[in-house]
């Protein structure tokens, strides 16, 4: 079974970065498009990047710009590199499988930016 641990998250200002990371206990990202979720308190889970096994990148229109996602297939790791943040980028990251996500969902990680 495939498990996802995130990692790199914290507290930053307004205009900050942070970068993600999410270490898999397979070789998954060569054979699956990758992504990164975020929730937020009271919303619903959104898939904000992803990637496909052969790199082609996509990202919602709130972090376009501002996020790239990338991965080691040697590490079995994906990252998501997030710049110029936002008090409304606030939320719990995780990773899985670009819709569906297939596999059991990490602890996430808690990126909070303030103002």
């Amino acid at each position: 079974q495939v498990q996802l641990v995130e990692s790199g998250g914290g507290s930053v200002q307004s205009g900050g970065s942070l970068r993600l990371s999410c270490d898999s206990s397979r070789s998954i990202f060569s054979i699956f498009g990758m992504g990164w979720y975020r929730q937020a308190p009271g919303k619903q889970r959104e898939l904000v990047a992803s990637q496909t096994p052969r790199g082609v990148s996509k990202y919602v229109d709130s972090v376009k710009g501002r996020f790239t996602i990338s991965r080691d297939n040697v590490k079995n790791t994906v990252y998501l590199q997030m710049n110029s943040l936002k008090p409304e980028d606030t939320a719990v990251y995780s990773c899985n499988s670009a819709e569906p996500a297939r596999f059991p969902w990490g602890q996430g990680t808690q990126v909070t930016v303030s103002s």
